[in-house]
């Protein structure tokens, strides 16, 4: 096959990781002209290490700069100004390209012409290897787009697109970019992502999606140096967001592109602003009170049609952050631990309830009541929940409510592995049920299994469901116990409760799973 593509690869004191990066593009095949390696004036052994990659392979062209950038961005544009070939790649030094990714793009790029071809991505924790596909919504086997060979003219008509913010995961047409003057923004600019991309789009490209796994984006939550988007407990990268964010909307809007812009609003109300507030509890006082200045006064600006856009839960929470007064959050479980609430996946609700119903709870069908769902968990041989549904201003009611479908999904895997029916009780103001399970049935042959414990609302009246995330019931708490088989093995059993007070189960079975409970303080899980 004739070369017809650059590989731009940016590196920053990586040393370690960047070899494989090079060689994962170089294991392309022929279809791979050139490797760019810009490193960033790196101080550690990045240059030794790229020389005899440049020396075995005359494709592996070093770009040295002499002095940081302090960002991703410049020495990215100076990838885009250095390419010789019709069509190009960003790989991040940390990261790899999987076998076939560039002939899967440049197949359709060729075919379609395409100014941009975009395929799946998915993020892949290290050191175990849990992978999550990025941007489900529009990568998913259930999403509309991408199917085989999608092809688009521009994202007006699928503003749903805006999620995908990676540069990485395309490959680009380098003429396309050039002739339009598409860059990163430049130096110590974060999340610059999603202003290249946000350009992109604004230049109302020829797209093709693809449905080709073409990137591996490698997450090392402990790494000395964390990556940029792991650093969210420092206040000032949330800043850093919201400026990348208000760079997305001012390019849309230059462009003329209002419908964009307020779809990247809405989009910032359905997906970064509920991953920062569920984190909410974790972090200091100090970094909350920021972190609510910062966020009250950008949302503040929002367009009245961008709010309009978003779900109906993300509305509520934009209203709480700019109501009249709410100068600081309030505390506690009725002032900021709701909002956490309401920012979980799904949303909910949670009592005690004002007498007025929310603004446009009337609009939301069964599948997206943002109904409370609680459990108080008792661990032994058997594993009992004693759940409660709460009633939401009448709505349930109305539904009829028969049954509870409880499922329990283990971390990383996409299916439940298990799954029991339950009926509801009518008590009080909502309905009871109870499950008992075995609980060496949750231990997973010599490791952690982590489960999460989800729910399906079941009525009488409809055809319709509400799916849950079980929290943990208020006065419940984290609890670890030790149970022991027939056959004498242990298993060890932690109730662990989120910031958001997400309930989740941990089963340790044998020693290696042992350790990794608790941090492996298995003296204290066993009440010593």
């Amino acid at each position: 096959m004739k070369a017809r593509v650059s590989v731009v690869v940016i590196t920053y004191n990586d040393a370690e990781h960047v070899t494989t990066a090079i060689r994962s593009a170089l294991g392309q095949g022929d279809a791979v002209g050139e490797v760019l390696v810009v490193d960033d004036c790196s101080t550690d052994t990045t240059a030794e290490a790229l020389a005899p990659l440049a020396d075995a392979d005359p494709r592996v062209r070093l770009l040295p700069r002499t002095t940081n950038s302090g960002g991703c961005g410049t020495p990215r544009n100076d990838g885009i100004g250095a390419a010789q070939y019709p069509y190009l790649l960003f790989l991040d030094s940390d990261d790899v390209l999987p076998d076939g990714a560039v002939d899967a793009l440049l197949q359709p790029a060729e075919r379609y012409r395409a100014d941009v071809t975009a395929g799946r991505a998915v993020r892949r924790e290290l050191p175990g290897g849990r992978e999550t596909l990025w941007a489900p919504e529009i990568y998913g086997q259930d999403a509309a787009l991408p199917g085989s060979d999608t092809v688009l003219r521009g994202i007006e008509g699928h503003p749903e697109l805006l999620w995908d913010t990676l540069s990485v995961n395309k490959l680009y047409r380098t003429a396309f970019l050039r002739d339009r003057r598409l860059t990163f923004p430049d130096g110590a600019f974060h999340y610059e992502d999603f202003v290249f991309t946000a350009r992109v789009y604004a230049a109302r490209p020829r797209i093709v999606y693809c449905a080709a796994l073409v990137y591996v984006w490698h997450v090392r939550r402990q790494a000395a140096r964390l990556s940029i988007s792991l650093r969210r407990a420092d206040v000032a990268n949330w800043r850093h967001r919201i400026a990348a964010h208000r760079g997305v909307v001012d390019t849309f809007r230059d462009a003329g592109a209002y419908g964009l812009a307020e779809a990247a609003q809405a989009k910032f109300l359905e997906y970064d602003l509920p991953m920062y507030i569920r984190e909410l509890p974790q972090r200091p006082a100090a970094y909350v009170s920021e972190w609510w200045r910062a966020t009250r006064d950008y949302v503040a600006g929002f367009d009245r049609e961008g709010v309009a856009l978003a779900a109906v839960p993300s509305r509520w929470m934009a209203r709480a952050l700019t109501a009249p007064g709410a100068d600081e959050p309030e505390p506690g479980a009725t002032g900021l631990g709701r909002l956490v609430e309401l920012a979980a996946r799904p949303p909910r609700l949670i009592p005690p309830y004002g007498s007025t119903p929310p603004p446009e709870l009337a609009e939301l069908g069964p599948e997206a009541l943002p109904v409370t769902v609680d459990a108080q968990v008792q661990t032994g041989a058997h594993t009992r929940l004693s759940l409660r549904v709460h009633e939401l201003y009448g709505r349930l009611a109305a539904l009829h409510p028969v049954a509870l479908r409880v499922e329990l999904t283990e971390r990383g895997t996409a299916k439940p592995a298990v799954s029991v029916e339950t009926p509801l009780i009518g008590e009080g103001d909502g309905w009871t049920a109870a499950l008992r399970l075995n609980t060496a049935d949750l231990g997973r042959g010599g490791r952690l299994a982590v489960w999460h414990v989800r729910a399906e609302i079941r009525y009488a009246g409809t055809s319709g469901r509400t799916p849950v995330e079980v929290r943990a019931a208020d006065g419940q708490e984290a609890r670890r116990s030790a149970v022991v088989r027939p056959t004498g093995q242990v298993l060890l059993v932690q109730t662990h409760i989120t910031p958001g007070r997400a309930l989740i189960l941990r089963v340790a079975d044998g020693v290696q799973g042992a350790r990794r409970v608790a941090g492996g303080r298995l003296r204290r899980l066993l009440g010593r």
